[in-house]
């Protein structure tokens, strides 16, 4: 048990590390930035990130919510003032509403420009710091909004589900992994072992019903961050982490 409290440790301490390092990266998650480069036959460093958030699903899943992202560090924090399950989650399509026609659009302009295209991950930057000027500090702050309302409002990690425009390049990644079936990493459950306890689905951060996908064994959800809180949580051991092949 004294392991697994350590390992929430950590991920809270990763978390909070890239929670201040938020006003460095921020223009690197810009999805305006990745339009606006493209417009211009430029591959912006945000683009380049979102490729790599995609590269990085194909064996890492959604890790990248769970143990670093920035936003997830503030929705984690909101978690202490609201901590409830987000049910039903019937706004999970949102997120598809704003990706597609948003990726179309880089796609459709990185394709017009009809040049040899250029790479640029400093695009629109002075210096590889983010938040370097007033303006910038009220995008900054706009962008927390965006983040902690919902999860005021709602619940556990709101934006993620609804809202997040990185959140469906790991989902491709992910539905491509299982496809391959190739190793990577994942959950696992000894079903056996459950007593029913419900104490994987109290303790996840997405909200996901882990108590039924241990009973059907099958831990795979596209909403599943990997982490680890039904890993570390569970009193009888059943789930924990795994690189293998897998559905």
């Amino acid at each position: 048990m004294a392991k697994t409290k350590t390992r929430q440790r950590v991920r809270n301490g990763i978390l909070l590390l890239f929670f201040i390092s938020f006003p460095v990266v921020l223009n690197y998650l810009s999805p305006f930035l990745s339009v606006h480069g493209a417009s211009q036959g430029i591959i912006s460093g945000s683009l380049l990130f979102f490729a790599l958030l995609f590269f990085s699903s194909l064996l890492l899943g959604r890790a990248f919510c769970g143990w670093v992202c920035p936003g997830g560090a503030v929705q984690e924090m909101c978690m202490r003032i609201n901590d409830r399950r987000v049910r039903g989650r019937r706004l999970d399509w949102i997120k598809y509403l704003i990706w597609v026609p948003w990726f179309a659009s880089i796609l459709f302009f990185l394709i017009r420009s009809g040049r040899a295209l250029e790479v640029q991950p400093l695009y629109n930057m002075d210096t590889f710091i983010s938040v370097s000027s007033a303006p910038m500090y009220i995008v900054y702050f706009a962008v927390l909004a965006v983040i902690i309302v919902p999860s005021l409002a709602v619940g556990r990690r709101a934006m993620c589900h609804s809202i997040c425009w990185m959140a469906p390049f790991m989902i491709l990644g992910r539905k491509l992994r299982n496809l391959g079936r190739w190793p990577a990493l994942r959950l696992r459950a000894e079903t056996e072992k459950c007593v029913s306890c419900g104490t994987c689905t109290k303790s996840c951060s997405m909200s996901l019903e882990v108590q039924e996908m241990v009973e059907r064994s099958r831990m795979e959800s596209s909403e599943c961050i990997l982490c680890g809180r039904c890993v570390d949580n569970c009193p009888q051991g059943v789930i924990r982490y795994s690189f293998s092949r897998g559905r």
